[in-house]
């Protein structure tokens, strides 16, 4: 049941999954922006990458049709990476921070909680990111997608795991988006055949749980 809470991007790199096995993936390289509009950074790993999707069904690119739709001046840019971990993600920070930035969307730790990483230092690393974030774009808004580990996970695990992403929204006074599968992660109709990924239509749902609260940011 863990696989349902989590997930396992374009230069070429060979990343591992969780399961261990190694997948190429292919590492999207942010697109200059027209200077008149402001940018939108998805960062995460393959959930918000859209693994074994089409990129136009992922959930980022979902948003982009829906902020085209209502005539708003934004740029949504998919920095997600599949296997990617949470001191990944603050490995390769700097780089994807090479672009203008306005508002960020942090969705990372699955892969953490799924091998049962230390949950201090899962938060660290996340930390370390959001700070990156607000020291170089400091009026860039954050918003922070909420990961939930699965009871099997333990409770005091779960608690703890849990607990990452509000304390670091009130820190960092960014946007809470609750557990941003929901909808999805308990339904297997919405979940690819591994179990773990959503389908186009529940990235559909993904899409829905993430602008309830982007909205408000734009």
């Amino acid at each position: 049941m863990a696989g349902l809470w989590a997930c396992s991007g374009n230069s070429k790199s060979e990343t591992k999954t969780p399961d261990g096995q190694a997948s190429e993936t292919k590492q999207e390289v942010p697109e200059e922006t027209k200077s008149d509009k402001k940018t939108i950074v998805f960062f995460g790993n393959s959930l918000t990458a859209g693994l074994g999707l089409d990129k136009s069904e992922a959930f980022p690119a979902l948003i982009q049709d829906r902020i085209d739709s209502l005539g708003l001046n934004y740029t949504v840019v998919n920095a997600g990476l599949s296997g990617e971990t949470s001191s990944n993600g603050a490995s390769r920070i700097d780089w994807v921070l090479s672009q203008k930035v306005d508002v960020f969307v942090l969705e990372l730790g699955a892969n953490d909680m799924l091998r049962g990483l230390d949950v201090k230092s899962t938060e660290e690393s996340l930390d370390q990111i959001l700070q990156s974030v607000n020291e170089k774009y400091p009026e860039a808004k954050m918003l922070i997608c909420e990961m939930l580990a699965p009871p099997n996970m333990g409770p005091e695990y779960v608690r703890e795991f849990q607990g990452i992403y509000k304390r670091l929204a009130e820190k960092y006074n960014a946007g809470f988006i609750p557990f941003f599968l929901a909808g999805v992660a308990e339904n297997p109709d919405e979940l690819t055949l591994d179990g773990k990924h959503p389908t186009a239509e529940g990235q559909k749902i993904v899409r829905d749980n993430v602008w309830e609260v982007l909205k408000d940011y734009l």
